[in-house]
């Protein structure tokens, strides 16, 4: 079973940067489907960035493009997201998933739900002045 650590959230002022890191173990393809979804209090789950590792597609929200960055470690099986140029409005809690089933196009083009993959614990982001 795929098994996920996160690291890297934090607190940050207005127009800083952050990098969250996701530490992949345990999966059997040698791509499989990887993002990052973020809730904030009071508000819907968003997903915020996912690719398709080894090499494939990537998908940015249009809330955060031109920001955040998502790029993968292959040989470390790390899935990264860059974020810069931080608001408040990306105060939330962020959760990597991965799901082994999921298909390459429906990971980057599709409404993709780890319904069938797994979470890591959450690593909270501040973004305050």
């Amino acid at each position: 079973q795929v098994r996920l650590v996160e690291s890297g959230g934090g607190s940050v002022q207005p127009g800083g940067s952050l990098r969250l890191n996701c530490a992949a173990s345990g999966y059997r393809y040698s791509s499989i489907c990887m993002g990052w979804f973020r809730q904030a209090p009071r508000e819907e789950r968003e997903r915020v960035a996912s690719i398709y590792t080894g090499g494939g597609a990537t998908y940015i929200a249009a809330s955060v493009k031109g920001r955040f960055t998502i790029s993968e470690d292959n040989a470390a099986n790390v899935v990264s997201l860059q974020m810069n140029d931080l608001t408040p409005l990306d105060t939330a809690m962020y959760y990597c998933a991965a799901e082994e089933a999921a298909s390459e196009d429906y990971c980057t083009h599709g409404y993709w739900v780890p319904d069938r993959g797994v979470w890591g614990q959450g690593t909270q982001v501040t973004v305050s002045a």
